[in-house]
């Protein structure tokens, strides 16, 4: 299988690849930099706020908000785990980025990506407690449930990045230097290697499952549960609170899991990989900077506390 993969390729090993990004033209280039530099600052600007409203706020020191405060952390780290980099090559005109460089950002951009999914997953069954065992959900979600599992998020992440980092600093890169993408993606790398990839595709596909298909089957089964659960409630009244608790949550993961999907599972030919750099661009950089808006905006309480935090610091300049 190695032979047959090494066929007919240049096997000298090669040290940095070149990123792509979004073509070549240089009038394209300023504008992309402008739109993803406000879209970064605007990001970190608005999830940094979220993190300062939940710590502040002592309405606002229940599990749901404990889980969006960590939420909104990971979206900094994660946005800056992609789009530091491409900014810097869109203004400099310099992609080439070296292979361990490429790797170390695979590796945080995975970390990030399987924790988020995990704490979505954490979410859902947070939502799940609250609105079919009420009585219940003080006693089951407690302040050490909800740091035991935001802290399982980030260890499982973390062990099965690095297992995935072990089999790919082994590697050796050859053929072309060039990604096809704006920042160093698994497949991308994987099909540049010239050393044999079934063991780690095999290990990649058990961990896929494990960490991201079984809570994806987990967040679905809750949120069903919680349908059904409102759908028997008799009151309007519940019905509304329990909808507008849960539609903030269900936009977000419907944005994730919808361009994920047709990123990493629906076939995209060659000739259309401008559009799978979209739908990239929809989950890297765009789902980061829709979370804390969305969920200012659809939460009572989050924008009562954005009043309160605006009429304190009017009150501080007018003293």
């Amino acid at each position: 299988q190695l032979m047959e993969k090494a066929e007919g390729r240049n096997q000298t090993s090669i040290v940095e690849f070149i990123l792509l990004g979004f073509g070549n033209g240089p009038e394209l280039q300023p504008l992309l930099f402008l739109l993803f530099l406000v879209i970064y600052i605007v990001t970190v600007a608005g999830n940094m706020l979220f993190v300062a409203l939940v710590v502040a706020d002592q309405h606002l020191h229940t599990p749901m908000y404990f889980f969006l405060g960590n939420l909104s952390c990971l979206e900094i780290c994660y946005t800056s785990a992609t789009l530091p980099r491409l900014l810097a090559s869109l203004l400099t005109g310099d992609r080439t980025i070296s292979v361990q460089g490429c790797l170390v950002q695979l590796y945080f951009f995975g970390v990030m990506t399987n924790t988020e999914n995990l704490l979505l997953t954490a979410m859902s069954y947070d939502r799940y407690l609250a609105i079919c065992h009420p009585l219940r959900y003080t006693v089951l979600m407690t302040g050490r449930v909800c740091c035991l599992l935001v802290a399982g998020g980030w260890i499982s992440s973390l062990l099965s990045s690095t297992i995935v980092q072990i089999y790919l600093w082994q590697f050796t890169f050859c053929d072309s230097k060039e990604i096809d993408h704006f920042f160093c993606d698994f497949s991308p790398i994987l099909n540049l290697s010239c050393s044999d990839t079934q063991t780690l595709e095999l290990v990649t596909f058990v961990l896929a499952v494990i960490g991201t298909f079984l809570p994806f089957l987990l967040t679905l089964t809750s949120y069903i549960c919680i349908i059904i659960n409102v759908l028997r409630n008799p009151s309007n009244t519940g019905r509304k609170k329990a909808f507008s608790t849960c539609s903030s949550h269900l936009i977000v993961l419907a944005i994730l899991y919808v361009t994920v999907l047709t990123v990493y599972v629906v076939p995209i030919p060659d000739s259309h990989k401008v559009l799978q750099k979209i739908f990239s661009v929809f989950y890297t950089v765009l789902t980061p900077i829709i979370n804390p808006l969305v969920y200012s905006l659809r939460n009572k309480e989050v924008k009562e506390s954005l009043s309160k935090a605006i009429l304190k610091l009017a009150a501080y300049r007018n003293r």
